[in-house]
Parts: C-alpha cells; structure tokens; sequence
C-alpha cells in the first residue's frame, strides 16, 4: 500500500533526529560526571606549582580519556603561538560544552587578574558539580517513566498496523481516501503527543553564555 509505505519511509526518516539527540545526550551526561576530576586535576597541579597554562595542557595526559584530545591540542596551540586567550576559545570551541566554558573563564580571569584564590575557587567549583550531577540524575531517573510512555505510546499503535497489514483485509480497508486520511491524522497526532510528551519529561539545560 503506498500510504503506509511513504508514512514508514517517513517515521523511519524521523528516527535519524531521535538517534542523533539521543547520542548528543548520552555524550553531555558523561561530560557533565567528568567535569570535577577535570577540575580536581586542575587543583592538584597548580598547588604542585605549575602555571597554568601547563597545568591545564598537562590535562592532555593526565585528565579524562574524552577530554585529553582537546586539552592536548591546547597545549600544542599555546606552545607553538603563546597566546592563552586564544588556545582558550579554540578549546572552548572543540569542548561544546557550558561547564567547560565557566571553568575555563574562571582560569581565564586568574591568569588575567591573578590572586591567591583561585585553588578555593576550583574547589567549590568541583563540590557544585558534583552536586548537581547528582541532582540531575535523581530527576531523570525518576521521569525517565514519562520518556518510557512517551516511546511506547507513539510505537505500539504503529507495530499493531505493521501486524494487520500484513493481512490483505487490512490492506483493502487502508486503500481508500478515507484510509489514507486516517493513517495521515495518527501521523500528525503520534509526532504532537511525543513531542508534548518528551517536552514534559526533559531537564532544562544549561545554555553556553560565554561564546
């Protein structure tokens, strides 16, 4: 039936979107657990006495596998131009990310006006983070039901469709203007429910203001 196959094409089409966001939040949770060892590393060298450039280009071998990548490429960059400013929007560019940006402005203000501060500062940086880490994950585990229903509710009548069609009562009862109509009506409704549905259980995130 041509209806049903261009509304399949279509939700498989849509599935790309879902997938990718999906990848995208899965990569900001774990980013958001490694941000405080970044940070504690942070604290640990620049007590031990390096400055901070090569405490923050010392990240690139001694921090967080998906970070190191990033941090080393800072290094390189601020050894080959000496331009802190500079080495730093690069790496916020490649991290993406709206706590890198407030811990790498902070070390950007400590380079610029300098202080004693700063290892206080880093520290309850660290103790924030960690804390509305656990924060968050207690909230999602507890709407993750609403995510849950969300994805049951717009599969479960399609699957029955998928099942019926393959009956070729199924397929004559669908093969009319009215059928075409009808399936064109659960489409619209599907993708507004799981919208309203996923807007209602997801977390606000922090936005980036220091780009």
């Amino acid at each position: 039936m041509t209806v049903l196959a261009v509304v399949g094409g279509v939700l498989g089409l849509l599935l790309l979107p879902v997938v990718i966001r999906a990848r995208a939040n899965r990569r900001r949770i774990r980013n958001r657990a490694i941000w405080p060892d970044v940070v504690d590393h942070l604290v640990a060298s620049v007590r031990a006495g390096m400055s901070l450039p090569d405490s923050i280009g010392a990240l690139g071998d001694l921090g967080p596998a998906a970070t190191r990548a990033a941090f080393a490429s800072f290094d390189d960059e601020f050894r080959r131009t000496g331009d802190f400013g500079g080495a730093v929007d690069t790496l916020k560019a490649r991290l993406a990310d709206p706590t890198a940006d407030r811990i790498l402005e902070t070390l950007r203000m400590a380079r610029e006006v300098g202080g004693t501060d700063l290892t206080a500062v880093l520290r309850g940086l660290a103790v924030y983070l960690r804390e509305d880490a656990a924060v968050r994950a207690e909230v999602s585990a507890r709407q993750s039901w609403i995510r849950n229903a969300a994805r049951l509710g717009v599969a479960a009548p399609w699957l029955l469709l998928l099942v019926l069609a393959s009956r070729p009562e199924t397929l004559r009862a669908y093969d009319s203007a009215a059928g075409s109509a009808l399936i064109l009506c659960g489409v619209g409704v599907t993708l507004i429910a799981y919208r309203l549905m996923i807007g209602l259980g997801r977390l606000p995130e922090e936005r980036r203001w220091f780009t």
